[in-house]
């Protein structure tokens, strides 16, 4: 059977500002968490510095220069039949400090541009408030969201810009893969717990306690956010935004099973359940009386919680891994999560590929949760060669995206109500967790190297005409 998507399907791109946006400290805005980061490698992890140093390299402070080619690239997005474009709005850009008393009016009219821009091209933009960025300041005195007074300085902030942009954005995402805070490192991206820390990210140690009362606070000002918007404006769609690490019992051995269960529950229902169903798992108290886990919990907060229910669920998907207690072998580089799997391949980065385990996690979230989902990252990261004639052929995208296209169509045949795709890094960016731009994700190739040198042209790699030829039939054609 071909595959069917269906009429109205959402096709894209997905980007943060922090990874592509570039003119950190331009028109007021403030340094964000990123913004002190040091580039690294898939061997050398990133170092984190409590002062910026104007001798060191800092590669988000560029990213591409988004800042100063939206225009181009929004037409280049347009050209390959976007509908949807994924992206972030740097909190640091509206509030510099992140508690100050009123926004910046800078940072904010360059979103109405391009929002503006956006829509000329009939492109839906689909905006997260937090990806993995907040103002450093908010780090440096509160350490980030181990305090509750962020919960109301980012409603503030969301205040602003739902009020802002209400005639332009109607697709919202209140924080970024949200469950990657249940872990020390993924802590450090998302909730800003590194107050006082210098030195590699790698070395990051956050107790389960922090992450998880880091985590109760997003929780709280995710819910307050979303029934504000429910109430205040209702043409507003919701949504939350996971990191879907699919797992599978290494061997038939029940514990194996057992183990696999727990660590999907940790991974990936966790921080959903709270954020779709409006309430706490009922294996949390278990697992937080296990892990010395003590949530202060304030009058109201399960509340706000219980409104915040989101309209529709959004995901990243780039592996999966598996879950043993026999030994397990785990997958080596860059933030791969998991034990390795011997009927699976791997990208140069150590990402397991697997386009089944796309279909395989959309058919069980959508039994879960019934409402509707979004795939709004999905690709890999890669080594691209410019030919001599400036060409660049990357036969490898093209193949991944053509597998997780179909994938996602048997997802849709089977009963599944997808609505929308967003392939992360349409465009090159810097790897949020090694700060590369050698790893390319993008459909356009930047000039934008490693040591900070390029001239910021951007060109159409042969993957560019295979998305398009999809979009264009509307995931008929294009997967042969």
């Amino acid at each position: 059977m071909a595959v069917v998507f269906p009429k109205g399907f959402f096709w894209g791109g997905a980007t943060a500002a922090n990874q592509f946006e570039g003119a950190w400290d331009v028109d007021g805005r403030g340094p964000s968490v990123d913004d002190h980061f040091m580039g690294g490698s898939v061997d050398t992890p990133r170092e984190i510095t409590l002062t910026i140093d104007p001798d060191k390299l800092y590669p988000n402070h560029d990213g591409i220069d988004f800042y100063h080619h939206f225009e181009e690239d929004i037409a280049l997005f347009a050209e390959m039949g976007f509908n949807m474009f994924r992206m972030s709005i740097s909190w640091s850009r509206i509030f510099p400090n992140g508690d100050d008393a009123e926004p910046n009016e800078a940072g904010l009219a360059f979103y109405d541009k391009v929002f503006d821009c956006l829509r000329a091209h009939d492109i839906e933009p689909l905006v997260t408030l937090s990806h993995y960025e907040m103002p450093y300041h908010l780090v440096e005195k509160y350490n980030g969201w181990e305090s509750r007074e962020l919960i109301d300085f980012f409603v503030k902030y969301c205040e602003t810009v739902f009020d802002r942009y209400q005639g332009k954005v109607t697709y919202w995402l209140t924080f970024n893969e949200i469950n990657t805070g249940t872990s020390s490192l993924g802590a450090m991206m998302s909730t800003g717990l590194i107050k006082g820390y210098e030195g590699p990210a790698s070395g990051i140690e956050v107790t389960p306690q922090q992450c998880f009362q880091a985590l109760h606070h997003q929780f709280v000002a995710s819910g307050r956010v979303v029934r504000l918007a429910h109430e205040k404006y209702p043409q507003f769609k919701m949504g939350n935004m996971d990191c879907f690490i699919l797992s599978y019992p290494a061997t038939c051995d029940p514990a194996d099973v057992l183990a696999n269960q727990q660590e999907m529950d940790r991974m990936n229902w966790y921080c959903s359940d709270v954020q779709v169903r409006g309430a706490y798992p009922f294996y949390a108290k278990r697992y937080w009386r296990e892990h010395g886990i003590e949530l202060k919990i304030e009058d109201g907060d399960l509340q706000d919680i219980a409104d915040g229910k989101v309209d529709f669920y959004t995901f990243s998907y780039y592996m999966s891994g598996t879950v043993g207690t026999h030994g397990v072998e785990q997958m080596q580089g860059n933030m791969a999560m998991g034990g390795k799997n011997p009927y699976l391949e791997s990208t140069d980065w150590g990402w397991q590929i697997d386009p089944t385990g796309l279909r395989i996690a959309l058919n069980e979230i959508y039994a879960r949760y019934q409402i509707p989902l979004m795939v709004v990252e999905n690709g890999m990261g890669a080594y691209d060669t410019v030919e001599e004639d400036g060409s660049i052929h990357d036969p490898y995208r093209i193949d991944y995206l053509k597998r997780h296209v179909q994938a996602m169509g048997e997802a849709i045949d089977d009963g599944v109500d997808l609505i929308g795709y967003t392939w992360w890094g349409p465009i090159d960016l810097v790897s949020a967790g090694t700060g590369e731009m050698r790893k390319r994700y993008g459909f356009i190739y930047v000039d934008k190297h490693d040591d900070g040198t390029g001239t910021y042209e951007r060109r159409r790699k042969d993957s560019f005409f295979a998305y398009q030829k999809i979009i264009e039939s509307n995931g008929t054609e294009g997967l042969e």
